[in-house]
């Protein structure tokens, strides 16, 4: 009887791990393909460190996130370099079509956060002991137990997103003799600046990589791509790619804590100065092969946790949050006025200042329960020092806007993204991602 139920049960486990098998296989190969066929080859990242994945680990500088409590709710728990607690908003614009989360169970996998992700994650597969386990609104829903795990059992989060793009690698990370810069590549470093004279002493000592300086990598990365796939295959290859662009906030934010802000340089002067540099920053690219372009306009930086702390009463900075309406409105008019010139260029603006206020004033009617305090960090407000390992962090990051005192959390990412990708006039015009991406 013993032996006759060790081979029963053995067989059982090969059936199991036979339909796991084939189930999953199924989906990896649906998964490719949707991938090849994407309109989309590959994504170009340019920007700060809303979009920086992971460019200024290579740099001797201190602004960086490669440590804790940063990317606590990313895969394996990873400090990638991430600004946040997961995702940032590029992750989300590609998405990988398969991002793979490795989700090891204990107290972790059945805590807040973990169970209001998953709820909001549609579609999602739930890969339990070799079974394949579909998993959406409804189904969880009636059968909650299927997202609660002991705490012997692991399981893997499987998700497709979006462009079905793998988020680009760091540019510094790259191996310049074998790197493969035709799947896309991000440039973006914390502390960038669309003005030269933003965080000047962190640039001059190679402490960042400036916007300019990011534009020079790129074109290193276009006649590479020039050499090996040959011009017109190589111009063809770009054309169809995006070009993600998110600058401006760290020229705003040293704005309204500067003199400047105090009556030396009024508002439009300094918006003004801001566009005419951006415009030649643009056109480089654009002559650099860039015809979709997504441009993330600037966040109401006034509201976030650092700015707020300069106030007695703890309210937004009035003249940083002026700051970033005037840009986004120049903004428009300069890629406006580059796609009348060129008509094979196209672009989406997204108006994250537009899009983040209504969290920021109205928090619960959009999921959060903390607009004002950062969920990492140390002092008042959280926003004395930023996220380290000796910071405190709040135990739902989930219901929390802010993640440190001056970026926004995975959630926060995630939701804005959304928008961008599928949302409509006056908040991302002419169109949106998705249609970008279509064309």
């Amino acid at each position: 009887m013993g032996a006759a139920t060790v081979t029963s049960s053995h067989r059982s486990m090969a059936v199991a791990v036979v339909a796991f098998s084939a189930a999953a296989t199924t989906f990896l190969l649906a998964a490719a393909t949707a991938a090849a066929a994407s309109p989309v080859p590959a994504i170009y990242v340019l920007g700060d460190s809303i979009a920086d994945v992971g460019n200024n680990n290579h740099l001797p500088t201190f602004l960086r996130a490669d440590f804790p409590h940063n990317g606590i709710d990313y895969p394996g728990r990873k400090a990638t370099g991430r600004f946040s607690n997961g995702n940032n908003s590029v992750d989300f614009i590609g998405g990988s079509l398969l991002v793979l989360h490795l989700v090891y169970t204990g107290y972790y996998s059945t805590d807040s956060y973990f169970l209001s992700w998953v709820e909001n994650s549609v579609p999602v597969v739930l890969v339990e002991n070799a079974v394949l386990v579909p998993v959406g609104k409804d189904q969880r829903s009636k059968n909650p137990s299927e997202t609660k795990f002991s705490r012997r059992k692991r399981s893997h989060l499987v998700t497709a997103d979006n462009l079905g793009l793998a988020s680009p690698p760091p540019y510094l990370a790259l191996s310049r003799s074998n790197a493969n810069y035709a799947n896309g590549v991000n440039f973006a470093s914390g502390g960038a600046g669309v003005s030269k004279a933003t965080n000047k002493d962190v640039v001059v000592q190679g402490l960042c990589i400036s916007f300019d300086k990011q534009i020079d990598y790129y074109s290193s990365v276009y006649a590479s791509l020039a050499q090996s796939l040959g011009q017109a295959q190589a111009a063809a290859h770009l054309s169809k790619s995006l070009f993600v662009i998110t600058i401006g906030s760290n020229d705003i934010i040293h704005y309204a804590k500067s003199s400047s802000a105090a009556g030396n340089l009024p508002p439009q002067p300094f918006v003004d100065a801001l566009i005419q540099t951006l415009t030649a920053q643009l056109q480089r690219l654009y002559d650099l092969g860039a015809r979709k372009l997504v441009f993330l306009g600037t966040a109401p930086v006034g509201c976030c946790p650092r700015l707020r702390k300069l106030s007695a009463a703890r309210d937004c900075s009035a003249v940083a949050n002026d700051a970033s309406v005037r840009y986004n409105a120049a903004a428009a008019s300069l890629l406006g006025g580059m796609a009348a010139r060129h008509p094979d260029m196209h672009y989406a603006l997204f108006d994250s200042s537009a899009a983040l206020l209504p969290f920021i004033n109205t928090p619960t009617a959009y999921g959060f329960a903390e607009a004002r305090v950062a969920c990492c960090g140390l002092g008042d407000m959280n926003a004395k020092i930023g996220c380290t390992p000796l910071s405190s962090y709040c135990a739902n990051r989930m219901t929390h806007v802010f993640w440190d005192l001056y970026h926004p959390t995975e959630a926060t990412a995630q939701k804005l993204t959304s928008m961008a990708f599928d949302g409509s006039v006056p908040l991302i015009f002419p169109m949106n991602i998705r249609q970008l991406s279509a064309l």
